[in-house]
């Protein structure tokens, strides 16, 4: 006889049924629902997941500074984290670039240094196709913006993407540490070190060319000049997981043998990072940074070359501005494949002087945004006569529209160039 019929039935299933009866009204439904319900028709383990996503911001204009004498404007942006977004574990990218550092230390390991521009060249034509049918479009445009319609845009791209791959090598002959060593000659470093033997350090504001990474670094070093590098967690090859984990400190072991320190930008601990600038700088130390616009929570826009705009980070000029520091532009060029390389140290970055000789400051300490402008122009005046030089070795490119009229606003170098 059935044990249901005595009301012997287990505790478990006599629970269940008060639940059932409570919600459906009889037993018996929730007991069909459980038969119907099919394994892959349950709660996705992938249902749950934050999708991969960019960080959101929200810019506005701060400020459009008329610089004096100069008949130029330059305007302020200011960027502040709205939502952050979900860091990838793996990007597009990161297998690609994982197969070429294996190969390039391959390649620099095997082959002798005469041969690896070769090699580069080769490699850098095999997905030209597909670079030039995503890519090319948006490099030409940039391109004529700034150096006219009269350059040969397509040739300078096919000269940079071997450039870019040159770059990949040259990070691996310093991991493999061959007897290669290449002539680099240093430009510049009488004035850098008149500066300093005023005794309130130096700012060394980087252009973003593929040898200035490395070389750059390494020309300083070995001219004996000490400096701290303010960087990003980002800083390398990828922005995933992975990348972080597993390329991108390739390229930072290389750079940290020619630095004295590395200075990590965290947004949400921004003012303990100004004060271990400050303090270098007050020690007559040397700060290298790069012209990169995304860390930072301001950053600045001013016209280049033909019709093009260019996006310069605001923090070097912020230093120079407040302190006693001297501000210079530094690039570093490929003059020959992997035998000759040149590092050029601008003259210091002079504004314009009150007639008491001293720099003009706000009262109260607030930001001098007129002379932080005149830094800007300065700057951007060595950037364009370093670019028209070399300009297939320019890592990041600028626009033809300005920030405000590009579509998503989107800032240079947030793309795949």
């Amino acid at each position: 006889m059935n044990a249901d019929h005595h009301g012997f039935r287990p505790r478990r299933l006599r629970a269940r049924e008060r639940r059932s009866k409570a919600i459906f009204g009889h037993p018996q439904e929730q007991v069909d629902t459980e038969r119907m319900r099919l394994p892959w028709l349950g709660k996705s383990r992938r249902a749950g997941r934050t999708p991969s996503s960019a960080d959101t911001f929200h810019t506005e204009t701060i400020a459009d500074v008329l610089v004096p004498g100069r008949a130029e404007h330059v305007r302020f942006f200011g960027r502040r984290l709205v939502s952050a977004g979900r860091l990838r574990t793996f990007n597009n990218k990161d297998l690609r670039e994982l197969l070429l550092a294996a190969f390039y230390l391959g390649v620099a390991a095997v082959l002798p240094a005469s041969r690896w521009a070769a090699v580069c060249s080769r490699v850098s034509g095999l997905r030209l196709k597909r670079h030039m049918r995503k890519e090319f479009p948006r490099y030409g445009v940039a391109t004529r913006a700034v150096l006219g319609s009269d350059i040969d845009a397509e040739k300078q791209f096919r000269a940079f993407r071997a450039a870019a791959h040159r770059w990949r090598l040259l990070v691996a002959a310093h991991l493999v540490g061959n007897k290669w060593s290449p002539v680099i000659r240093l430009e510049g470093l009488e004035g850098l070190q008149a500066a300093l033997d005023r005794g309130h350090g130096a700012i060394i504001w980087c252009d973003q060319f593929t040898s200035q990474t490395v070389i750059g670094k390494r020309a300083l070093y070995e001219a004996g000049i000490e400096t701290h590098q303010l960087s990003v967690s980002a800083h390398g090859i990828s922005g995933s997981k992975f990348g972080r984990r597993f390329l991108n400190p390739m390229l930072i072991q290389v750079e940290n043998r020619f630095l004295k320190s590395r200075i990590v930008f965290d947004r949400a601990d921004a003012y303990h990072v100004t004060s271990r600038i400050q303090k270098i700088l007050g020690n007559n130390g040397v700060v290298l940074i790069t012209n990169a616009v995304h860390a930072g929570s301001t950053f600045t826009e001013a016209g280049i070359g033909e019709n093009g705009w260019t996006h310069l980070a605001s923090s070097p000029t912020n230093f120079a501005a407040r302190g006693k520091a001297a501000l210079f532009s530094m690039s570093t060029f490929e003059t020959d494949p992997f035998r000759q390389y040149l590092a050029v140290v601008s003259p210091e970055l002079v504004p314009a002087w009150t007639p008491t000789g001293e720099r003009a400051p706000r009262a109260g300490g607030t930001k001098n945004m007129t002379l932080q402008a005149e830094y800007v122009l300065l700057k951007r005046d060595h950037l364009l006569e370093a670019l028209k030089l070399y300009p297939e070795q320019m890592m990041v490119w600028f626009g033809q529209h300005r920030f405000t009229e590009r579509p998503g606003n989107v800032l240079p170098g947030d793309g795949d160039l």
